[in-house]
């Protein structure tokens, strides 16, 4: 009979029995992994040891997304990983929400993203919002296809700091100037930062359609995001 001596799994372990400082970064590779439910056993145990719930979302959860996006951004991971990324942060904020309002802990910001009208692509307008909100912001994502309209009723009803504007197609991304334009006519430009992005989209684009700013992918995003929001808070002049 042919006996094989069994080996543990060096790899196994109980993440309870880590200190804070290894739990935190083990909960950094788990993100980094798409570990959804390590992700949310992770945050427990540190609320649990007295953590407030925005120290478990700046130091877990925030720059666990924040090396994904320097990873996303040069090319090590893809857009599957950080979808899965993404969604192990979700169950950590799942968590972490209602505590944070609880406590009035404020986001970052608010930006409110949508896909400009005749335009159904949304995979990277999605990655967006989840790197945004990885990193603080809370995001209203108004989805697809949408008219000047459902921009203007969306910043009505939300008040966002940011208007986030996706295209895919050369056919659609001058819609964007025609939402811009409209917001200088009613007077309410200057009321918000506007981001722009997508494929066919460069810094240019940006410029000519009066965007503060042109983001190539969802890791430029949440590192312009978060200064420009800051810069005009202090009154600075709002720049990429």
């Amino acid at each position: 009979m042919d006996t094989k001596e069994i080996v543990p799994d060096e790899e196994e372990f109980i993440l309870a029995d880590l200190n804070n400082d290894d739990l935190v970064e083990q909960m950094h590779e788990d993100l980094y992994d798409g570990l959804r439910e390590e992700i949310v056993e992770g945050t427990s145990i540190l609320l649990e040891r007295n953590w407030s719930a925005d120290r478990v979302l700046n130091e877990a959860l925030v720059e666990g997304m924040r090396i994904v996006g320097v990873d996303f951004r040069d090319g090590i991971l893809f857009v599957p990983e950080v979808l899965l990324a993404a969604n192990a942060m979700k169950g950590g904020m799942a968590i972490l929400r209602p505590l944070l309002a609880e406590t009035g802990v404020k986001p970052i910001g608010k930006m409110v993203i949508g896909t400009v009208k005749g335009d159904i692509h949304d995979i990277g307008k999605n990655l967006v919002g989840m790197m945004l909100e990885g990193s603080g912001f809370e995001v209203f994502d108004i989805g697809i296809n949408n008219s000047v309209e459902d921009y203007f009723e969306a910043l009505e009803k939300h008040r966002p700091d940011i208007l986030g504007m996706s295209a895919l197609l050369t056919t659609t991304m001058p819609y964007m100037k025609v939402v811009i334009d409209e917001m200088v006519k009613q007077g309410i430009r200057d009321d918000y930062i506007v981001l722009v992005g997508g494929a066919p989209l460069n810094e240019e684009f940006g410029r000519a359609v009066g965007a503060d700013a042109y983001c190539r992918d969802a890791a430029q995003a949440a590192d312009v995001a978060p200064e420009m929001v800051r810069s005009r808070r202090r009154g600075g002049v709002v720049s990429a």
